[in-house]
């Protein structure tokens, strides 16, 4: 299978729609994003490892206001694994309510199922130092 342009299109609107659903509150509609058994590693957060769509919910409502107040999203870049299944790497930029800001990487596993592309697997890399640095 070859990834056409629809398919890129839909993946990286996908990824983009992350931010925008959770940072308006809308946790009932992850399904909508990643599949029912969602592996979400925030571990180099100190989250450890999520698994599911309920504890993902349930770890966001518990972070509280913990959580950033925006997700933003770019330099996404697609690569087709020969299982069929794409890696997705983009970058991330998080904006807490006191107007301090974190990057990320976002390293993703996506999957095409009966409701579309959705994200099965999700690492994410906090960047605390430039040039590669960890």
């Amino acid at each position: 299978m070859t990834l056409t342009v629809e398919d890129r299109t839909a993946i990286n609107e996908l990824i983009s729609l992350h931010g925008h659903l959770v940072d308006a509150g809308e946790l009932d509609r992850l399904d909508e994003l990643f599949t029912a058994g969602i592996r979400y590693d925030v571990t180099d957060l100190g989250g450890g490892i999520i698994q599911g769509l309920a504890a993902l919910r349930e770890a966001a409502l518990a972070l509280g206001e913990a959580n950033p107040v925006g997700h933003h999203v770019t330099n996404i870049v697609l690569t087709q694994q020969a299982d069929g299944t794409v890696h997705g790497l983009s970058k991330g930029i998080g904006v807490q309510a006191d107007g301090t800001c974190a990057s990320v990487t976002y390293e993703d596993v996506i999957v095409r199922g009966d409701g579309g592309w959705r994200i099965t697997q999700r690492k994410v890399v906090r960047r605390r130092a430039p040039l590669g640095g960890r």
